[in-house]
């Protein structure tokens, strides 16, 4: 039996819980309905969790409750308690520096300055963990104040029109994820990162 470990990052509680930054959370949220599997708080996990079986694998869903930038603590926490390999988890993740619609699936990298990513590289000691990463397209601009549009983008509500297309986006994801114990890891990662919104 396989199991594959799947990590949302966004943070907790109903005040964020359509925000950009959520969408690690908003994208399980939508695979977990699939099955009709309820989220649970565990808080030896720091997080909601949820699992299911698909075929042979068991996938275990899990939305920190520890705030973004704390992120760390809860992945160290589902890692050491299920006594994992890295390479088993996989983190969802918003990612500004991508246009809406882009998903890439990196197998290590840096931070890019997102806070969650930075406290799970600080609390696993690496940077060597799959991200599957979405994109929300950057902030528009405004003179001289592009610091706080960042905050605002990140934490603003998803419109109508970025909702369908996220839509796709989560389908895509979450058929690729599905497949992760039948098809070959490249061939996913290929089919994520060529991902294109705009096909029918």
């Amino acid at each position: 039996m396989k199991e594959i470990y799947l990590i949302g990052l966004g943070n907790p509680g109903k005040k964020y819980s359509n925000s950009r930054h959520n969408i690690g959370f908003l994208l399980l949220e939508n695979f977990s309905k699939k099955y009709n599997s309820n989220f649970l708080l565990k808080d030896k996990l720091k997080s909601s969790y949820s699992e299911f079986q698909i075929n042979d694998s068991t996938f275990r869903l899990f939305l920190p409750n520890t705030f973004m930038n704390k992120s760390g603590y809860a992945v160290r926490a589902i890692v050491d308690w299920f006594k994992i390999n890295l390479d088993q988890i996989f983190i969802i993740v918003d990612d500004k520096d991508l246009p809406l619609g882009k998903i890439r699936f990196r197998k290590r990298g840096s931070s890019g300055g997102h806070n969650g990513l930075k406290s799970i590289i600080e609390q696993l000691q690496t940077q060597n963990f799959n991200r599957i990463k979405i994109g929300i397209g950057s902030p528009p601009s405004i003179e001289g104040k592009n610091h706080l549009n960042t905050i605002s983008h990140v934490l603003g509500n998803i419109s109508q029109e970025e909702q369908s297309i996220l839509d796709k986006v989560y389908r895509r994801v979450i058929e690729s994820l599905e497949n992760l114990n039948t098809k070959k890891e490249e061939y996913i990662i290929n089919e994520l990162n060529s991902f294109n919104k705009d096909q029918p």
